[in-house]
């Protein structure tokens, strides 16, 4: 109970932002993760790369904050992880993979 009661009086506690962002962060995470289920003709480049771009400024800023906000960055790995596999998938379905596809002869 003691160590329940230090963490929400805490600088890293329920009542802060160190906890409610991560948390929020989370949002992206789940979308990402529904996302999965669609065909990738319907992922946006653009979006997703700016996601991957935001969420790794954000994994360096909650490493170099005091106190380091480890919730925040492992959401934000999360996130990146994520949102690069998706932009990998894009990537397949335009051919950028690097394969060369068979042609086909008549």
């Amino acid at each position: 109970m003691a160590a329940f009661r230090a963490f929400l009086q805490g600088p890293m506690g329920f009542k802060t932002t160190h906890f409610w962002g991560p948390v929020s962060n989370c949002g992206f995470i789940a979308a990402g993760l529904v996302d999965l289920q669609k065909p990738p003709e319907m992922i946006s480049r653009n979006m997703t790369a700016a996601l991957c771009v935001y969420s790794g400024l954000f994994m360096r800023f909650a490493w170099m904050i005091r106190p380091r906000n480890y919730l925040l960055l492992a959401s934000h790995a999360t996130n990146e992880s994520v949102q690069l596999y998706q932009l990998s998938r894009w990537a397949k379905s335009q051919g950028y993979s690097g394969q060369k596809k068979e042609e086909v002869k008549p």
